[in-house]
């Protein structure tokens, strides 16, 4: 049995900008501006942005505290500009007919169940893993060793849909066959280990889906 694991900041939904404003207006309160282009590098694709901005800053939290700080102002942005990316619930809705479907994303329960309940996407997933449900970030590959447990495939049975370096390599790093799908934040990322980088999320087919996980399991 074959599944797929999506991303979900970036390739389901697009968030990226507003999780940036989230963050610039936290640091805003300690007298910091960040770019955008600061933010994908250090953020997007890095993965340690909080951790950049406390050591590049100065800031008198840390990152854990950086974080708890960000998630109630990102909650409510959140709930008023909230969107799907292109595409996003028909290539869910076609894709769930044919593998088993898991979501593996580094936000957190109560904004990940408002984006199931808002959108009707709790249906698509048998898998759903949060922040809360592994131990280390992205880069790291937990989140995506969790989402295949919970599917109960292997990873390499599995093919991760990302949009950035970060969740490309922590789905290499887990054995699955990442595939990219770069968006207006992540387009200059490092890609060289996804077996595949698509233009647009639809497409992502079944015939496609089949023919890299037989090419992984054929190595």
């Amino acid at each position: 049995m074959s599944a797929i694991i999506f991303d979900l900041d970036g390739v389901l939904l697009d968030s990226e900008g507003l999780q940036y404003q989230a963050y610039a207006q936290v640091l805003r309160a300690f007298g910091v501006t960040i770019t955008l282009e600061e933010y994908a590098q250090h953020w997007i694709a890095a993965g340690h942005g909080p951790e950049y901005a406390v050591r590049t800053y100065d800031l008198p939290v840390d990152e854990p505290g950086l974080r708890a700080l960000k998630h109630p102002v990102y909650h409510e942005i959140l709930r008023q500009r909230a969107a799907l990316m292109p595409g996003a619930f028909d290539v869910l809705a076609h894709l769930h007919s044919r593998f088993s479907l898991g979501l593996a994303t580094n936000s957190i329960r109560s904004d990940v169940a408002f984006v199931m309940d808002r959108f009707g996407l709790r249906r698509f997933f048998a898998s759903i893993i949060t922040r809360e449900d592994y131990a280390l970030p992205k880069p790291n590959p937990d989140a995506f060793l969790t989402a295949a447990a919970g599917l109960k495939v292997p990873p390499h049975a599995c093919l991760v849909v990302e949009d950035a370096h970060k969740g490309i390599l922590a789905a290499y790093r887990a054995g699955a066959v990442p595939v990219a799908v770069p968006n207006l934040y992540t387009r200059g990322n490092d890609f060289s280990l996804a077996a595949a980088i698509l233009d647009r999320l639809e497409d992502l087919t079944v015939t496609l889906v089949e023919a890299l996980i037989a090419s992984r399991r054929g190595r």
